[in-house]
């Protein structure tokens, strides 16, 4: 079993209720848009954590990351990268890899909008954009995402809300 913390557009801000939200989480992923080295350390020193990089992020960041994450973890294949489109408008070059293989979960983020849902047109696979956690952007509401992997599933999805762009506060929704 595996808990994972989904977080993504960060564009350089980390309000620090992702520390108290994703205490318990085994892993981070960060769905692109990081913005800034201080993010990738500050979010390694507390837990391991998976990144891409974004549209925004700078070379100094692409150099360290990857603009793809491809991996399999409690039997279910990941693919996380940022610009990937929704259901079922895909991202061009993502709907090619489709064609190849089709993850048991796909993350991204990019849109700024929070989605969480199965895409049986895609054998039912499940696609996560948690929304965004930073100040920029069009979103009102800062989200995360929080869910467990265990044994070929996914459990206990959660959305958590930062609270508005400019705000502290935070509640998580089941």
């Amino acid at each position: 079993m595996t808990k994972i913390g989904l977080i993504s557009d960060t564009h350089g801000f980390l309000d620090e209720a992702v520390f108290e939200h994703f205490k318990d989480c085994d892993e981070i992923w960060h769905a692109g848009d990081i913005g800034s080295i201080e993010i990738i350390e500050k979010l390694e020193r507390f837990k391991p954590t998976r990144f891409v990089f974004g549209n925004i992020d700078s070379k100094e960041i692409q150099w360290r990351v990857p603009e793809n994450q491809h991996f399999t973890l409690e039997g279910l294949e990941i693919w996380m990268t940022h610009i990937g489109g929704a259901p079922p408008k895909y991202n061009p070059a993502v709907k090619k890899q489709f064609k190849v293989k089709i993850p048991d979960v796909f993350v991204c983020g990019h849109s700024h909008i929070l989605r969480a849902m199965r895409d049986i047109s895609m054998n039912n696979m499940i696609y996560l954009n948690p929304g965004a956690a930073g100040k920029e952007g069009f979103h009102k509401m800062k989200t995360l995402l929080r869910f467990i992997l265990d044994s070929g599933k996914m459990s206990n999805l959660e959305v958590i809300e930062l609270g508005f762009r400019g705000t502290a506060h935070s509640t998580t929704k089941s």
